[in-house]
């Protein structure tokens, strides 16, 4: 079992992206050995789990993520402004691997982990390709970056009429979201860099659509991908 670098957490950085004052936190060097973590991916089952996600995921251990639970619950509770506790965590090796001309129309926009603001997102990545981090958005018609319960219709219903008026952006993935968003923030994607954010917030990951997709583990964008849920949420 691959363990968190306790170290690396203690001097996690602490900021926010944006005039909206979005939470964020990056964390180098997070795990103490991530090529076993890369060596744990390669004998997974991969397999297409949601229409949602360009590629191809397997389950994190069970073992693994009560592990990073312990650990990370603090900084989370810290960071997101919740009151301690444990937090629960869904966690999944996932590689994007969908050629940019085969992407869905829903894979082509940014996107949101849902409208609850207390559910935090992490992408571990672990890959040593040419692909990037993950970048986030503003809708430009609405101001929305983030969306609750509350804003989804008002941001569904305008999309859908811009792209009803003006079509779907190209089979690709998302660069810097023209012609209805644009980019306000990115992760760079360095090598075992961790990444944590409000899953509301809209977001891609950033794929270089003139680049090679392995579905390889040691080849391919290989990120560890988790959502965390405050005690009580």
């Amino acid at each position: 079992m691959h363990r968190a670098n306790t170290n690396s957490l203690a001097a996690a950085e602490f900021g926010h992206f944006s005039p909206q004052k979005h939470e964020f936190v990056r964390a180098s060097a997070f795990l103490e050995r991530p090529d076993e973590a890369i060596a744990s991916a390669s004998l997974q089952k991969f397999a297409e789990i949601t229409p949602q996600y360009p590629g191809l995921r397997a389950p994190l251990d069970p073992g693994t993520s009560r592990e990073w639970v312990e650990q990370l619950s603090p900084l989370l509770s810290q960071a997101f402004g919740e009151t301690g506790g444990l937090w629960t965590m869904q966690a999944w090796y996932s590689i994007v691997s969908l050629p940019p001309d085969r992407l869905h129309p829903i894979q082509r926009l940014p996107h949101v982990d849902g409208t609850d603001p207390r559910q935090v997102a992490m992408m571990l990545y672990l890959h040593r390709t040419g692909h990037g981090g993950t970048a986030f958005f503003r809708h430009k018609s609405t101001g929305l970056e983030a969306l609750t319960a509350a804003d989804w219709p008002r941001y569904k219903a305008t999309l859908e009429g811009e792209i009803a008026q003006h079509g779907m952006p190209p089979a690709a993935y998302v660069t810097d979201g023209a012609p209805h968003f644009e980019r306000i923030h990115a992760t760079d994607g360095a090598f075992n860099q961790a990444v944590f954010y409000r899953g509301n917030v809209l977001h891609s990951g950033v794929i270089d659509n003139a680049a090679p997709l392995s579905s390889d583990p040691r080849e391919g964008r290989l990120t560890i991908n988790a959502f965390f849920r405050p005690p009580g949420a």
